[in-house]
């Protein structure tokens, strides 16, 4: 259903889970982030059991539903399928892309993450559907962080990628700007939205700097 859409759905990309909502409940950030204008959502859980990841995913899809936004699984292919997610987005230490595809089949999204050319060459040869680029900034959300590309390096992977593109890692709205204007297709936040007092402010926010500095739809 999304997969041959993607790139309209990248603009404004939200990876969240409980624990970076801190005392705010899930359901209200993820409406009220919708509102102000994200895009596509990305469930990653890396704490809880795959029964209580497939339940927690099953609500979260019936929810976008209702507002078209299409439900990403961090990592997790077996919770991607029982749940009847969107698609899955992995990482250089998971199941090789080719393999996802093959678990999948043709109507899901797969999401891969790169850091450097090497990454960026492999993945244009690869059956994906976008590419999440990163660490733009420094970040604390990654307990494993890969070397930060700042804006300079995300610029440079881009000349060489022929898949839509997420930028991803320590985007805010002060620095949304300088990510914007490399001509990424989209942006990924977590903090930015899930920790601030007001997620549809925040994402409103975004949503204003990605159309005024002319985020890209298309490669």
């Amino acid at each position: 259903m999304y997969r041959n859409k993607i790139k309209e759905y990248l603009p404004l990309y939200l990876v969240i889970d409980r624990a970076s909502c801190q005392n705010k409940d899930m359901f209200f950030v993820l409406e009220q982030a919708i509102k102000g204008g994200v895009t596509l959502v990305q469930l990653r859980e890396k704490e809880i059991s795959a029964r209580e990841f497939v339940e927690l995913a099953i609500k979260t899809k019936d929810f976008l539903s209702k507002f078209n936004v299409p439900l990403i699984i961090n990592d997790r292919i077996d919770v991607a399928l029982a749940s009847n997610a969107d698609g899955v987005h992995v990482g250089q230490e998971d199941i090789h892309p080719n393999y996802v595809r093959e678990i999948v089949g043709d109507d899901l999204i797969i999401g891969l993450s790169v850091n450097n050319e090497e990454h960026v060459k492999e993945a244009n040869k690869l059956d994906i559907d976008y590419v999440g680029i990163g660490p733009v900034f420094k970040t604390m959300t990654k307990k494993d962080p890969k070397p930060t590309l700042y804006p300079h390096g995300l610029k440079r992977l881009l000349k060489l990628i022929q898949k839509p593109s997420v930028a991803i890692g320590g985007i805010n709205i002060e620095n949304c700007k300088e990510v914007v204007k490399t001509g990424v297709n989209g942006i990924a936040v977590v903090s930015a939205i899930c920790k601030h007092n007001d997620p549809f402010l925040a994402a409103k926010k975004l949503k204003i700097c990605i159309n005024h500095h002319h985020l890209k739809l298309s490669i």
